[in-house]
């Protein structure tokens, strides 16, 4: 018997068997592959349509070039450093200036990246040319393969400065050079960010900060951060209700995870959280566990928030696009500044989902947060309150830069970041060298 008979004998002898035998658990997985695959080619034209929404979002441009007729030439950018201080000076060739404050805690480690691998590319170049100096920069010295923190965070504090200097130029606040006011004043809620204290004393430390803040809504931590155990044991299951019980039904209420669980044990989480209606669920699993973010969330009905130490903004196309997250938290420095982070809300946009971008750093952070917000459509109704640093000494003609009676915050009209730093607190500030 030849080869290709006996292969067709043995077949048919299979095939007629299988009705009379079950078939085996291999069998059985490959029947429901085929109904997975089945599944995902008839979803297969509902993400491509969302991805051509979210493709097309990406398209507009965000800096408003068309404000600036005449060519803005960067003479100079520097570093400038104070103790834990740091500033960006940025000086045109006609003698505009802009001024930005940087996060401090990252550039102590991060300034050589400024220093020798960003501010020299920019130069010599038309600052009309942002949004494409911004993705040509990531090329030059092949600075790409430092995306995250390292390149981001420098950058980030370089275009802030950019931006105030266009602001000053034109008269007009951050927000009206990268979108349309749509928020000129922000809500905030009161953050608790610790962990490792008993939920009662959680409670005591979010009354104490709401008589400042009069803040309409509050957000504390859950978990032990990145799935390390939580102290005290059992904490979360304790707080999640107690913190209802004590603030009642009218104040909103969201927590925190940074990453604290396993999906099984995220979800456990998230069914609490839902049975005592909390607005959303923030990283539930690790950041960079997408797929898993995507579970959880498929999972609940609460929504689900993250982003805030995401570098890429293919990512954040996936995220939003497989329904992984319903809130975007974009960090203005973590993610490189408001031209990408207005990419990521507009992404968001596209598809009904809101924006409540996270703060990093002291110092102007807070400031940032709040011109970003003032030019998204999609703002979620409330933002992460941090007072200023009052070590910084500054001034705002048009905002008291805190929250008032109701929570809200005025976002500041006046040209650029809207403020004046101190001439005399400049002055102590050196140049940073490589």
């Amino acid at each position: 018997m030849d080869a290709r008979r006996r292969h067709f004998i043995t077949t048919a002898v299979a095939g007629g068997l299988a009705g009379v035998f079950p078939a085996p658990a291999r069998a059985r997985r490959t029947a429901e592959d085929r109904a997975e695959a089945l599944d995902r080619a008839s979803a297969e034209p509902d993400i491509r349509a969302t991805y051509a929404k979210l493709d097309e979002a990406l398209k507009r441009p965000v800096f408003k070039r068309e404000l600036f007729t005449t060519p803005v030439i960067v003479a100079s950018i520097e570093l400038l450093r104070h103790g834990a201080s740091f500033l960006c000076r940025v000086r045109s060739r006609d003698g505009a200036v802009g001024l930005s404050i940087g996060n401090g805690s990252q550039l102590a480690v991060l300034y050589p990246i400024f220093v020798d691998r960003l501010a020299p590319f920019f130069i010599g170049k038309d600052a009309r040319d942002l949004e494409t100096l911004l993705e040509q920069v990531t090329v030059f010295k092949n600075n790409y393969k430092a995306q995250g923190l390292a390149l981001w965070v420098p950058l980030a504090t370089i275009e802030f400065a950019i931006l105030d200097l266009f602001g000053r130029i034109a008269n007009k606040p951050l927000g009206q050079l990268i979108g349309e006011i749509h928020n000129p004043r922000v809500a905030v809620y009161q953050a608790n960010g610790e962990r490792g204290i008993s939920a009662e004393e959680t409670i005591d430390h979010l009354k104490r900060d709401l008589a400042i803040s009069k803040a309409k809504a509050i957000k504390f931590k859950l978990g032990g951060r990145m799935t390390d155990p939580e102290f005290p044991a059992g904490r979360s299951e304790k707080l999640i209700p107690l913190v209802r019980k004590t603030f009642g039904d009218e104040m909103v209420i969201s927590a925190d995870a940074n990453g604290s669980y396993q999906v099984e044990d995220a979800v456990r989480i998230g069914r609490l959280m839902q049975e005592y209606k909390y607005a959303f669920f923030e990283e539930p699993v690790p950041f960079d566990w997408y797929e898993e973010t995507k579970q959880v969330a498929d999972a609940l009905r609460i929504p689900i928030a993250g982003g805030e130490q995401e570098p890429s903004l293919h990512t954040f196309r996936w995220l939003v696009a497989h329904g992984a997250l319903s809130i975007v938290q974009q960090d203005m420095f973590y993610f490189g500044g408001m031209v990408r982070s207005m990419r990521v809300a507009r992404m968001a946009h596209a598809v009904g989902k809101q924006c409540i971008p996270h703060i990093s750093g002291s110092g102007l952070g807070y400031l940032y947060m709040m011109h970003f917000v003032s030019a998204i459509p999609n703002a979620g109704p409330w933002h992460e309150f941090k007072e200023f640093n009052d070590e910084l000494p500054l001034t705002c003609a048009t905002s008291t830069l805190r929250s008032d009676d109701t929570g809200v915050v005025t976002v500041p009209t006046g040209p650029g970041l809207g403020i004046e730093i101190d001439p005399a607190f400049i002055g102590k500030h050196h140049v940073v060298t490589a």
